[in-house]
């Protein structure tokens, strides 16, 4: 199995319990970089730094994806590997394409992730900004998914998205307490607890 871990926007004391358990139990450990190298060293010295190029020649970055995917599966066919990634490995993330090139070639190869602090929420600690009210996140690109939280009335909700081009729904409840749920597409309830996400895409 293939576990992309969180390790936070930089600082080694944001990294979680369970990202810290996750990197002491692997079989082995890979990450992009030497920042993220740096924040794995305490627990995973032995860590293997995989190189990630940063640019827009998506056939190079494309090799490179080739070529990392055949390090990393066969250690994930057999045993537990995590790829440590600044951030979240769910947000703008080489995890995320990397697990893309690796179904394609080892299909037997099973993911997950393991959230971390994003520099999206990190962000408004160290500048002092309170969030409050809707926000939008972009990279640059057009906006493809809405996230929106305290979700009451989910399916009445999805209806209205349906209208505008939306079609992937995912409600969350309670998320990590112990009577979390996760409903998908046309299966929403009627109403939600008000712990609760929906996405939309």
């Amino acid at each position: 199995m293939l576990v992309g871990v969180g390790l936070g926007p930089g600082d080694p004391e944001l990294l979680t319990l369970r990202a810290v358990r996750l990197l002491k139990e692997a079989t082995a450990v890979f990450v992009p970089g030497n920042l993220a190298y740096d924040l794995v060293r305490p627990y995973r010295p032995d860590a293997v730094i995989l190189e990630f190029p940063m640019t827009n020649d998506e056939d190079h970055i494309r090799v490179c994806l080739e070529e990392n995917a055949d390090v990393v599966a066969p250690e994930a066919e057999s045993g537990l590997v995590v790829f440590g990634i600044i951030g979240d490995p769910n947000f703008y993330s080489t995890f995320s394409r990397l697990c893309e090139v690796i179904g394609e070639r080892y299909p037997d190869v099973t993911f997950a992730t393991e959230p971390g602090i994003s520099s999206i929420t990190a962000f408004a600690s160290v500048a002092n900004v309170p969030v409050a009210g809707g926000f939008s996140v972009s990279d640059g690109s057009g906006l493809e998914s809405r996230i929106f939280m305290k979700v009451r009335k989910p399916a009445a909700l999805a209806a209205d998205l349906r209208t505008e081009g939306y079609s992937e729904f995912v409600l969350v409840e309670r998320m990590y307490m112990p009577e979390q749920r996760v409903y998908r597409g046309d299966d929403l309830p009627d109403e939600s607890d008000y712990f609760s996400i929906l996405f939309a895409r």
